[in-house]
C-alpha cells in the first residue's frame, strides 16, 4: 500500500509503543526514524526530510502540538499525523488548529494508523520533495548529478551520473538491467550495464570503503538503498 522506503519519523515518549509501530511499519515497507520528544525529533528534522511525522501529543519538555505549530510556522509542509489519548472535540481541534494533517486517538488498529498513513501521503505526494538523496556517507544531488562523499566532490563520467541517477530515484527497489537500458536509451548486451554497475561499485568502494548500499540481486537486477535529505545552504549554493 505505502510506497518501498517511505520514510517515517515516529515521535512517542512511550518505548514500548516506538518499538511496536517500528517493527509493523517495516514490515509494510518502510524507512522507520524513532525519537523520544520534539528535541531528539528537531535534530533528526535538521538532517532528513521525512514523508510523514507520526506524532504524540503528550511528552515531556514540549506537547506534541506545540512543535507542530512550530514547524508550521517555519513553512515545513511535511504531513504530521498526531497520536493522543485525549479524545475530546475540544483536544482535536487543538491539534487540527497547530496545523497537523490528520488526527488518531490512542488505542487505534495498526491497520487504521496504516490506512491514515496512505490517506495523507496521497493528498500531499510530492509537496515537499528534494532531490537530495544519502547513502553511507555519499550525498548525490539528482537534479545537478553531483556526487559528494563528505564534502568532498567525486568526479564522476556522464555514464555514471545518469546511472547513479536512476538507482537513487528507485530508492531501493530493484531495477533490472533491461530497465536500466531503456531508461539509459541504451543499446546492445545487458552486459554493458553490469560493466557499468561494476566499474561505478569500484568507484565508490575505493572512496568510501566497502559499505556502499549497491547491490546486486542475482537474476534480478540492481538496488541502491537511499535516504532522502534535507537540502542545506550548501548544497543549494555548491
Amino acid at each position: 500500500m505505502l510506497k518501498k522506503q517511505t520514510h517515517i519519523l515516529v515521535v512517542d515518549d512511550d518505548a514500548r509503543l516506538r518499538t511496536l509501530l517500528a517493527h509493523y511499519l517495516s514490515q509494510h515497507g518502510c524507512v522507520v526514524s524513532l525519537a523520544s520528544d520534539t528535541q531528539e525529533a528537531e535534530q533528526l528534522c535538521m538532517r532528513i526530510l521525512f514523508d510523514i511525522i507520526i506524532l504524540d501529543v503528550m511528552m515531556p519538555h514540549e506537547h506534541g502540538t506545540t512543535w507542530a505549530s512550530r514547524l508550521r510556522e517555519r513553512k515545513e509542509r511535511v504531513p504530521i499525523l498526531m497520536l493522543t489519548a485525549m479524545a475530546q472535540p475540544q483536544d482535536r481541534i487543538a491539534g487540527l488548529e497547530s496545523g497537523v494533517d490528520d488526527y488518531l486517538a490512542k488505542p487505534f488498529e495498526p491497520r487504521e494508523l496504516l490506512l491514515r498513513i496512505h490517506a495523507i501521503l496521497s493528498r500531499s505526494d510530492g509537496a515537499h520533495a528534494s532531490s537530495l538523496w544519502s547513502f553511507g556517507a555519499f550525498t548525490f544531488d539528482e537534479e545537478d548529478g553531483l556526487l559528494r562523499y563528505g564534502a568532498e566532490r567525486v568526479r564522476l563520467t556522464s555514464g555514471e551520473r545518469a546511472l547513479l541517477r536512476q538507482l537513487a530515484q528507485g530508492q531501493g527497489r530493484i531495477i533490472t538491467r533491461q530497465q536500466l537500458m531503456e531508461r539509459l536509451d541504451m543499446c546492445g548486451s545487458e552486459r554493458v550495464i553490469d560493466t557499468q554497475i561494476k566499474r561505478l561499485r569500484q568507484k565508490l568502494h575505493i572512496i568510501g570503503g566497502v559499505d556502499v548500499p549497491l547491490r546486486t540481486h542475482r537474476g534480478k537486477g540492481y538496488s541502491l538503498d537511499v535516504v532522502r535529505c534535507r537540502r542545506t545552504t550548501e548544497h543549494k549554493g555548491s
